[in-house]
């Protein structure tokens, strides 16, 4: 049955839809491509460079020496999208790759002189938004957050764990 534009449903009956309006998962899409949707219109435009070419950047920056298959599972993004984030961020020598010493199969990856340059003088500016983001919620709030998703993270990663 409907109510002012939404749907309800009887106890015990299985939901037929995803509601927009109340669902956690559509607001956290909402806010990631509101927050991201600016990158693509300037930052990323003005560094020829893609909102998922960054994202892998700051996984690089953050964990140097990590392997691509490391990299898809902190961004949380599929491998092909990172191997071809990854394809872009070679042509333009932003990243160095080398062969792990304890594992010649594998490859590592960091950023190159030309990545770091780039990562610094975009950085800065993404910290201020995600400053200016986060500044509606206080300190217990952002805390509070971070927990949250680090659950969400958690869970969603061991559920799709094979096994």
């Amino acid at each position: 049955m409907a109510t002012a534009g939404k749907q309800t449903q009887a106890a015990g009956e299985a939901p037929s839809a995803l509601p927009m309006d109340d669902s956690l998962f559509f607001k956290l899409v909402r806010i990631v491509n509101l927050t991201a949707r600016p990158f693509g219109e300037s930052i990323g435009h003005a560094n020829k460079l893609s909102l998922t070419e960054w994202r892998v950047m700051i996984v690089l920056a953050s964990h140097p020496g990590c392997a691509a298959q490391e990299v898809a599972s902190y961004t949380g993004l599929d491998k092909m999208s990172v191997s071809r984030a990854l394809a872009g961020l070679a042509r333009q020598g932003r990243i160095a790759r080398r062969a792990d010493p304890d594992d010649k199969r594998r490859v590592l990856i960091t950023l190159s002189a030309a990545g770091e340059r780039v990562y610094e003088r975009i950085g800065v500016s993404g910290k201020a938004r995600e400053n200016d983001l986060f500044s509606v919620l206080g300190t217990a709030e952002q805390t509070r957050l971070a927990r949250t998703l680090d659950k969400l993270i958690a869970h969603r990663l061991s559920a799709d764990a094979p096994g």
